[in-house]
């Protein structure tokens, strides 16, 4: 693991005690550190927020990880920058003196498959995690234990890049490992709706209260 913040980032301390919970923001490809800002002061204002940019230019467009095409994931790329971005997060949590256990994730599209990687190889380095258009980012080869492990699924009924059934494969392996999974199926596509971001922050509120 490096001991360099080698991510271009972004940090917001938090502005009132209120659940003592660091957002960690994954934005989706095309995005940066700037991105989920407004969504993360959304869903828990207050709360400080470490929001890195994905290293992996795609077009000249930011993301986490490589792919191959739309939906065909670089596994190998994908489980070395999860390992960084876990590596990342412990020498952040030293610089800016956040507690590692209080570390809940928010991302979206690309953001929300690393999340899930993360979560999935690195269960100790997040407390829980949202997930908004997630796809099965991959399958462990070690199977962790999720035991539970708060996790939000938000996935749009009419999404033309994440089928439904990729959805259900990564909340039925969730649950598999023991994890909480809340699943919302929301009637609109890839993009965000206003309506699942309060039902989200309802969400967060109740399981880190």
């Amino acid at each position: 693991m490096s001991a360099r913040l080698d991510f271009i980032h972004k940090w917001v301390p938090a502005t009132r005690s209120n659940n003592g919970i660091t957002l960690l923001l994954l934005h989706g490809t095309g995005g940066n550190e700037d991105d989920l800002i407004p969504l993360a002061s959304e869903l828990s204002p207050g709360s400080s927020m470490l929001s890195p940019r994905g290293k992996v230019l795609e077009n000249g467009m930011p993301r986490f990880f490589r792919r191959f095409a739309e939906g065909i994931f670089d596994v190998e790329d994908l489980k070395y920058r999860t390992n960084e971005l876990a590596g990342f997060i412990k020498t952040a949590s030293s610089r800016y003196g956040f507690d590692l256990n209080s570390i809940v994730g928010v991302g979206y599209s690309n953001g929300a498959n690393i999340g899930a990687s993360l979560l999935l190889l690195h269960p100790g380095v997040l407390r829980g995690v949202i997930l908004f258009r997630p796809m099965m980012p991959l399958v462990p080869e070690k199977q962790p234990d999720l035991a539970g492990k708060p996790v939000y699924v938000s996935a749009g009924v009419t999404d033309p890049i994440v089928a439904r059934s990729e959805t259900e494969r990564l909340v039925k392996m969730l649950r598999e490992y023991r994890a909480d999974v809340t699943l919302s199926w929301v009637n609109t596509g890839h993009a965000l709706a206003g309506l699942e971001v309060q039902d989200a922050k309802v969400w967060l509120g109740r399981k880190f209260a």
